[in-house]
Protein backbone atom coordinates (compact mmCIF):
# COMPACT_ATOMS: atom_id res chain seq x y z
CA UNK A 1 0.00 0.00 0.00
CA UNK A 2 2.81 2.11 -0.67
CA UNK A 3 4.97 3.77 2.09
CA UNK A 4 4.62 1.94 5.45
CA UNK A 5 6.07 5.21 7.36
CA UNK A 6 3.33 5.37 9.82
CA UNK A 7 5.35 9.17 11.43
CA UNK A 8 4.18 10.45 8.35
CA UNK A 9 3.00 14.39 9.52
CA UNK A 10 0.54 15.83 6.99
CA UNK A 11 1.32 19.98 6.94
CA UNK A 12 -3.00 20.75 7.50
CA UNK A 13 -1.56 24.41 6.99
CA UNK A 14 -0.49 24.02 3.65
CA UNK A 15 -3.17 21.60 2.67
CA UNK A 16 -6.03 24.90 3.87
CA UNK A 17 -3.84 27.07 1.90
CA UNK A 18 -4.18 24.92 -1.14
CA UNK A 19 -7.99 24.79 -1.09
CA UNK A 20 -8.04 28.51 -0.99
CA UNK A 21 -6.33 28.68 -4.65
CA UNK A 22 -8.53 28.92 -7.71
CA UNK A 23 -8.35 25.55 -8.69
CA UNK A 24 -8.48 24.32 -4.58
CA UNK A 25 -12.01 26.51 -3.50
CA UNK A 26 -13.47 25.09 -7.23
CA UNK A 27 -13.26 21.70 -6.10
CA UNK A 28 -14.35 22.40 -2.39
CA UNK A 29 -17.36 23.64 -3.37
CA UNK A 30 -18.23 21.04 -6.06
CA UNK A 31 -17.44 18.82 -2.90
CA UNK A 32 -19.85 20.34 -0.98
CA UNK A 33 -22.39 20.17 -3.15
CA UNK A 34 -22.28 16.51 -3.61
CA UNK A 35 -21.93 15.69 -0.04
CA UNK A 36 -25.23 17.78 0.90
CA UNK A 37 -27.08 15.92 -1.64
CA UNK A 38 -25.29 12.59 0.18
CA UNK A 39 -26.39 13.84 3.80
CA UNK A 40 -29.85 13.86 2.22
CA UNK A 41 -32.17 11.41 4.03
CA UNK A 42 -29.14 10.32 6.42
CA UNK A 43 -30.55 10.66 10.23
CA UNK A 44 -29.72 9.47 13.20
CA UNK A 45 -28.12 10.65 16.40
CA UNK A 46 -24.45 11.02 16.26
CA UNK A 47 -22.36 12.13 12.87
CA UNK A 48 -18.34 11.99 12.89
CA UNK A 49 -16.26 13.35 10.59
CA UNK A 50 -12.12 12.03 10.48
CA UNK A 51 -9.75 14.50 9.36
CA UNK A 52 -9.77 18.02 8.00
CA UNK A 53 -10.66 19.52 5.18
CA UNK A 54 -11.73 23.09 4.29
CA UNK A 55 -12.56 25.30 7.19
CA UNK A 56 -14.58 24.10 10.47
CA UNK A 57 -16.79 22.74 10.82
CA UNK A 58 -16.03 21.44 7.54
CA UNK A 59 -19.08 19.14 5.88
CA UNK A 60 -20.53 18.62 9.04
CA UNK A 61 -22.91 22.00 8.31
CA UNK A 62 -24.85 19.75 5.88
CA UNK A 63 -25.36 16.73 8.49
CA UNK A 64 -28.54 16.24 9.65
CA UNK A 65 -28.03 14.26 12.77
CA UNK A 66 -28.95 15.38 16.31
CA UNK A 67 -25.13 15.44 17.12
CA UNK A 68 -21.70 16.34 15.40
CA UNK A 69 -18.23 15.54 15.97
CA UNK A 70 -15.08 16.27 14.37
CA UNK A 71 -11.83 14.21 15.36
CA UNK A 72 -8.51 14.71 13.93
CA UNK A 73 -5.02 14.11 14.79
CA UNK A 74 -4.08 17.52 14.52
CA UNK A 75 -5.64 20.98 15.75
CA UNK A 76 -6.18 23.46 13.03
CA UNK A 77 -7.26 27.38 13.88
CA UNK A 78 -10.14 26.60 16.03
CA UNK A 79 -9.58 23.17 15.89
CA UNK A 80 -12.06 20.09 16.23
CA UNK A 81 -13.96 18.38 18.80
CA UNK A 82 -11.34 16.43 19.59
CA UNK A 83 -7.50 15.29 18.89
CA UNK A 84 -6.97 11.80 18.39
CA UNK A 85 -5.77 8.88 16.48
CA UNK A 86 -7.91 7.86 13.58
CA UNK A 87 -6.58 4.32 13.75
CA UNK A 88 -7.49 4.08 17.52
CA UNK A 89 -10.79 6.11 18.17
CA UNK A 90 -11.40 7.03 21.66
CA UNK A 91 -15.43 6.07 20.63
CA UNK A 92 -17.74 3.25 21.80
CA UNK A 93 -17.92 0.33 19.33
CA UNK A 94 -21.88 0.55 17.09
CA UNK A 95 -22.26 4.35 18.58
CA UNK A 96 -21.85 6.19 15.32
CA UNK A 97 -24.82 6.82 13.07
CA UNK A 98 -23.11 7.95 9.63
CA UNK A 99 -19.51 8.96 9.24
CA UNK A 100 -17.52 10.90 6.55
CA UNK A 101 -13.79 11.03 5.41
CA UNK A 102 -13.00 13.66 3.20
CA UNK A 103 -9.49 12.75 1.71
CA UNK A 104 -8.88 11.30 4.72
CA UNK A 105 -7.33 7.87 3.22
CA UNK A 106 -5.12 10.22 0.54
CA UNK A 107 -3.09 11.67 3.58
CA UNK A 108 -2.98 8.76 6.05
CA UNK A 109 -0.93 4.96 5.79
CA UNK A 110 -3.10 3.38 7.55
CA UNK A 111 -5.75 3.35 5.52
CA UNK A 112 -6.89 -0.12 6.55
CA UNK A 113 -6.94 0.64 10.21
CA UNK A 114 -9.20 3.70 9.85
CA UNK A 115 -11.63 1.40 7.91
CA UNK A 116 -11.62 -1.35 10.48
CA UNK A 117 -11.81 1.67 13.08
CA UNK A 118 -15.07 3.01 11.19
CA UNK A 119 -16.66 -0.25 10.79
CA UNK A 120 -15.94 -0.58 14.36
CA UNK A 121 -17.72 2.49 15.83
CA UNK A 122 -20.26 2.65 13.18
CA UNK A 123 -23.58 1.12 14.02
CA UNK A 124 -25.75 -1.71 12.20
CA UNK A 125 -27.08 0.35 8.55
CA UNK A 126 -25.11 3.24 9.93
CA UNK A 127 -23.80 5.52 6.49
CA UNK A 128 -20.48 6.39 5.11
CA UNK A 129 -19.37 8.88 2.63
CA UNK A 130 -15.26 8.98 1.06
CA UNK A 131 -13.94 10.79 -0.92
CA UNK A 132 -11.20 10.35 -2.59
CA UNK A 133 -8.60 11.51 -5.25
CA UNK A 134 -8.68 8.67 -8.09
CA UNK A 135 -4.70 7.68 -8.95
CA UNK A 136 -5.97 7.41 -13.20
CA UNK A 137 -7.88 10.00 -14.68
CA UNK A 138 -6.91 13.60 -15.70
CA UNK A 139 -4.85 13.96 -12.43
CA UNK A 140 -2.81 10.87 -12.76
CA UNK A 141 -1.05 12.44 -15.56
CA UNK A 142 0.59 15.30 -12.70
CA UNK A 143 3.94 13.88 -13.27
CA UNK A 144 3.85 15.00 -16.92
CA UNK A 145 3.07 18.32 -16.20
CA UNK A 146 5.26 20.95 -14.56
CA UNK A 147 3.90 23.11 -11.83
CA UNK A 148 0.78 20.27 -11.36
CA UNK A 149 -1.14 22.22 -8.37
CA UNK A 150 -1.49 18.81 -6.14
CA UNK A 151 -2.35 19.23 -2.59
CA UNK A 152 0.75 19.03 -0.69
CA UNK A 153 1.20 15.48 1.47
CA UNK A 154 -1.38 14.15 -1.07
CA UNK A 155 0.95 10.56 -1.52
CA UNK A 156 -1.53 7.49 -0.90
CA UNK A 157 -4.72 7.81 -3.23
CA UNK A 158 -6.68 4.75 -2.94
CA UNK A 159 -8.44 3.77 -6.14
CA UNK A 160 -12.37 3.82 -5.98
CA UNK A 161 -12.13 0.33 -7.07
CA UNK A 162 -9.87 -0.76 -4.63
CA UNK A 163 -12.04 0.95 -1.92
CA UNK A 164 -14.74 -0.89 -2.93
CA UNK A 165 -13.01 -4.24 -2.53
CA UNK A 166 -11.91 -3.01 0.46
CA UNK A 167 -15.16 -2.29 2.17
CA UNK A 168 -16.93 -5.40 0.75
CA UNK A 169 -14.69 -7.58 2.98
CA UNK A 170 -15.63 -5.31 5.46
CA UNK A 171 -19.51 -6.27 4.98
CA UNK A 172 -20.29 -2.91 3.80
CA UNK A 173 -22.50 -2.96 0.58
CA UNK A 174 -21.96 -0.30 -1.75
CA UNK A 175 -24.70 2.19 -2.18
CA UNK A 176 -23.37 5.03 -4.45
CA UNK A 177 -20.25 5.98 -6.28
CA UNK A 178 -19.68 9.49 -8.25
CA UNK A 179 -16.95 10.30 -10.09
CA UNK A 180 -16.61 14.20 -10.50
CA UNK A 181 -13.96 17.39 -11.13
CA UNK A 182 -12.93 17.15 -14.68
CA UNK A 183 -10.43 19.91 -14.92
CA UNK A 184 -6.59 20.39 -15.21
CA UNK A 185 -4.42 20.48 -12.24
CA UNK A 186 -2.83 23.96 -13.07
CA UNK A 187 -2.32 25.99 -10.13
CA UNK A 188 -2.62 29.48 -12.20
CA UNK A 189 -6.06 27.85 -13.97
CA UNK A 190 -9.22 29.98 -13.18
CA UNK A 191 -12.79 29.96 -13.91
CA UNK A 192 -15.58 27.65 -12.54
CA UNK A 193 -16.28 24.46 -13.90
CA UNK A 194 -19.72 24.68 -15.45
CA UNK A 195 -22.17 22.04 -14.70
CA UNK A 196 -22.99 21.54 -17.88
CA UNK A 197 -19.07 20.22 -18.10
CA UNK A 198 -19.32 18.22 -15.11
CA UNK A 199 -22.60 16.63 -16.14
CA UNK A 200 -20.85 15.95 -19.68
CA UNK A 201 -18.16 14.42 -17.74
CA UNK A 202 -19.83 12.21 -15.81
CA UNK A 203 -21.81 10.58 -18.56
CA UNK A 204 -19.39 10.90 -21.59
CA UNK A 205 -15.85 10.14 -19.93
CA UNK A 206 -16.06 9.41 -16.39
CA UNK A 207 -12.36 7.75 -16.13
CA UNK A 208 -10.71 10.97 -16.59
CA UNK A 209 -12.16 12.54 -13.10
CA UNK A 210 -10.05 13.92 -10.39
CA UNK A 211 -11.89 12.50 -7.75
CA UNK A 212 -14.82 10.19 -6.80
CA UNK A 213 -17.34 9.89 -3.89
CA UNK A 214 -18.26 6.78 -2.69
CA UNK A 215 -21.32 5.49 -0.17
CA UNK A 216 -21.71 2.55 1.26
CA UNK A 217 -23.79 1.09 4.18
CA UNK A 218 -22.81 -0.84 7.55
CA UNK A 219 -24.79 -4.63 6.90
CA UNK A 220 -27.62 -4.77 9.43
CA UNK A 221 -27.29 -7.53 11.95
CA UNK A 222 -29.83 -10.10 12.11
CA UNK A 223 -30.13 -12.25 15.58
CA UNK A 224 -31.00 -15.54 15.02
CA UNK A 225 -33.05 -17.22 18.09
CA UNK A 226 -32.41 -20.19 19.90
CA UNK A 227 -35.75 -22.26 19.57
CA UNK A 228 -35.84 -24.36 22.70
CA UNK A 229 -35.96 -27.86 22.81
CA UNK A 230 -39.99 -29.00 23.24
CA UNK A 231 -39.48 -32.38 23.85
CA UNK A 232 -37.44 -31.76 26.92
CA UNK A 233 -39.03 -31.33 30.18
CA UNK A 234 -38.39 -28.28 32.31
CA UNK A 235 -36.06 -28.17 35.30
CA UNK A 236 -36.46 -26.19 38.39
CA UNK A 237 -33.60 -24.37 38.94
CA UNK A 238 -32.64 -22.37 42.56
CA UNK A 239 -31.97 -19.11 42.52
CA UNK A 240 -31.42 -16.68 39.36
CA UNK A 241 -28.95 -15.98 36.98
CA UNK A 242 -26.92 -12.46 37.82
CA UNK A 243 -27.10 -10.54 34.87
CA UNK A 244 -23.75 -10.47 32.79
CA UNK A 245 -22.13 -7.30 33.11
CA UNK A 246 -20.70 -5.07 29.97
CA UNK A 247 -18.28 -2.63 29.85
CA UNK A 248 -18.26 0.05 27.77
CA UNK A 249 -15.72 2.26 25.82
CA UNK A 250 -16.07 6.08 25.54
CA UNK A 251 -19.83 7.30 25.27
CA UNK A 252 -21.10 10.47 23.18
CA UNK A 253 -21.92 12.78 25.67
CA UNK A 254 -25.47 14.39 24.45
CA UNK A 255 -24.78 17.58 26.40
CA UNK A 256 -21.13 17.82 25.79
CA UNK A 257 -20.29 16.33 22.60
CA UNK A 258 -16.93 15.91 21.50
Amino acid sequence: MGNSNHNQVVDLAAVSEWLRTPLGDSLLKRESRAVEEAFDGIFGEQCLQLGHWGDSPGFLRFARTQRCALIAEQPLGDGPGAIGQLHRLPIESDSVDSVILPHTLDFSDRQHAILREVHRVMRSGGHLIVLGFRPGGLWGLRRLIPGAGMPPGYLHPVSDRRLRDWLQLLDMPIHGMTRYFFRWPLPGLKGKTSPQWELRGQRWWPELSACYMLTAQKRISTLTPVRPVWSRKPKVVAGLAEPSTRVSRIRFDQKNPL
